[in-house]
């Protein structure tokens, strides 16, 4: 009996977990009794518009996905924030954290955009502090991006830097240079940092060969793709973390091909 059970602990380890290596799982497949995890969640959102909708905003759609996902700390990309397209009385990112269950959020301002505002959003289940939004290189003039930041507060010991991020996918001088910026700024970091985002170049792109120097991704093999969500074809979607006492424990891409264009990238990692 006691075989079987183990039998049947790994085959639904298997299941659940991707991208796991077997020395980062202990011999009870259990790695919270003595540690802290947390889940993570990247997703390009598509200002909560359905591709196969072009006129309609779906919030519940997208706090569907977060929900299910269980994610304890989110970032989200093209998030709209009283515009013309989403709606003039729309806090986009604070609606979301509302119906989805998240008490803490950050929404940081990319470019003004149809009478209000356009960027990335930081939604937290734990408390947050030190928010800031920093403007990223643009040398040849395309649409301003930025890295959205905060600490996320787990316990009365423990906190991390959290970052996100969507970058320029019309120059790769701009992305280059962009990543550049993040690591840079990220790697004055005396705590574990995790970054999110949408980074619209692939794992074999001189921008992330750079930002991998330092930077590890929560896909340890081949990345499954995130774009676009109703035919994948490649992984521009990225969870990636830095410090020492952090590693990723579990990767996967959900298959949520309606409410964006992009698949949510969800991990688990484990401070140890």
């Amino acid at each position: 009996m006691k075989f079987v059970s183990k039998l049947l602990a790994c085959i639904l380890l298997v299941y659940s977990c991707h991208d796991s290596s077997p020395d980062e799982i202990n011999e009870d497949g259990n790695l919270s009794d003595m540690n802290t995890e947390i889940k993570v969640l990247s997703y390009n959102i598509h200002h909560s518009n359905p591709p196969s909708q072009s006129d309609i905003i779906n919030l519940n759609a997208i706090a569907d996905v977060l929900k299910q996902s269980k994610a304890d700390v989110v970032g989200l990309q093209e998030v709209d924030v009283y515009t013309e397209r989403s709606g003039k009385q729309l806090h986009m990112a604070r609606s979301l954290a509302e119906l989805a269950g998240f008490t803490y959020w950050y929404f940081s301002k990319s470019i003004d955009f149809q009478g209000g505002a356009y960027g990335t959003a930081i939604l937290s289940k734990f408390p947050i502090s030190d928010t800031l939004t920093l403007a990223l290189p643009n040398p040849e003039n395309a649409e301003p991006r930025s890295l959205s930041l905060a600490t996320v507060h787990l316990n009365d010991s423990l906190k991390l830097r959290f970052g996100n991020t969507h970058l320029d996918y019309t120059n790769e001088t701009n992305n280059l240079d962009q990543v550049k910026a993040i690591r840079n700024h990220l790697s004055q970091n005396d705590i574990s940092t995790i970054l999110t985002g949408d980074f619209n170049v692939v794992p074999s792109s001189a921008s992330m060969e750079f930002i991998f120097e330092e930077f590890t991704s929560t896909c340890k093999n081949q990345c499954a793709f995130t774009s676009p969500s109703n035919s994948p074809s490649k992984t521009i979607d990225y969870i990636l973390y830095a410090g020492k006492g952090l590693r990723s424990i579990n990767h996967q891409v959900l298959l949520e091909p309606f409410p964006s264009d992009h698949l949510p990238v969800l991990s688990r990692l484990l401070f140890y």
